[in-house]
């Protein structure tokens, strides 16, 4: 591999870390899957932009390889399609080209996705976030698309004592909250007592992919559109984990 390529995927290997550890809802799986990625090589990398999508497919072909899990809301290529048109914010031509499907096949099974998306169980989540008017518009994101929030927390020390109270089933924490603390801590010390998934949202999304820590399954960037919200919090209640599990 050319220096250029290689610079090219060095680039691109935290959003398909992002990518992987959404699709199994695990860090660790994840990663192993960009991993055997890379082992079985990665064509058309010649640039930042070419080489996530030929890293992207990659992966894909890596997942195809594993068996389908029965009974499950949606299918892999329909999660991939979601997660990608949403999570990594391709157009769906690139998404469709990522998973060798025609455009007009991925337009329609994007569509009949996105019907099912509040077909999945509902969570019981927990907002971290201190800035106010974002912590009422998640709560209205996350409500409308059928999931009860079951408390705001501002602090770290608030939202460990609102995770004790209400036992959520899912978390949704901005990494910062100012004078509130640090809200990657605020969920390391909820995981110690309650076992569930957790989404975090930053600005700065290549921070929290490293694969060099114990890093979270599901990160979103902000800012973000309703369905980016919607399809992660379907990722994290239908496959999560909780932050660093197998």
């Amino acid at each position: 591999m050319s220096e250029p390529d290689r610079t090219a995927l060095l680039s691109a290997l935290p959003y398909a870390r992002r990518l992987a550890r959404a699709l199994t809802g695990s860090q660790a799986k994840g990663d192993a899957m960009v991993a055997d990625a890379l082992r079985g090589g990665v064509s058309g990398a010649a640039g930042e932009a070419e080489a996530r999508l030929a890293l992207f497919a990659a992966v894909a072909r890596v997942a195809g390889s594993q068996p389908e899990e029965p009974a499950a809301p949606l299918t892999r290529t329909e999660r991939l399609l979601l997660l990608l048109t949403s999570l990594e914010e391709l157009d769906l031509e690139d998404a469709a080209g990522v998973l060798g499907l025609d455009a007009d096949l991925a337009r329609a099974m994007l569509a009949s996705a996105r019907e099912r998306l509040r077909a999945a169980s509902a969570a019981r989540v927990l907002i971290i976030e201190d800035e106010p008017i974002i912590a009422m518009d998640l709560q209205q994101l996350v409500e409308s698309a059928g999931h009860e929030v079951v408390g705001l927390a501002a602090s770290e020390a608030e939202a460990v004592a609102l995770a004790d109270r209400t036992r959520p089933t899912l978390v949704l924490a901005d990494v910062n909250l100012g004078h509130g603390g640090d809200g990657a801590t605020a969920v390391e010390r909820i995981l110690s007592r309650h076992a569930m998934p957790v989404i975090f949202v930053t600005a700065y999304p290549e921070r929290l992919l490293t694969g060099s820590r114990v890093e979270p399954a599901f990160v979103i960037t902000k800012p973000f559109e309703p369905t980016t919200l919607a399809v992660a919090t379907f990722q994290a209640v239908t496959r999560g984990v909780p932050i660093g599990a197998g």
